[in-house]
């Protein structure tokens, strides 16, 4: 049950970071650098995801 607990928290967490970069880029002043290291956290998150449930399979 632990590895289902990780998954809802990075899953909640890639949302949020999802919305961080939406709104970021609604500015017209949008950071790249900052937008890009946003999305690259969020595909640091998705691959932790896919491994956890990996394990669970």
């Amino acid at each position: 049950m632990a590895i289902d607990a990780r998954i809802r928290e990075l899953g909640n967490r890639h949302r949020n970071l999802d919305e961080t970069i939406q709104q970021e880029m609604t500015h017209p002043s949008a950071d790249s650098l900052r937008v890009r290291e946003l999305k690259q956290q969020k595909l640091r998150l998705k691959e932790e995801i896919r491994t956890l449930e990996a394990r669970l399979n």
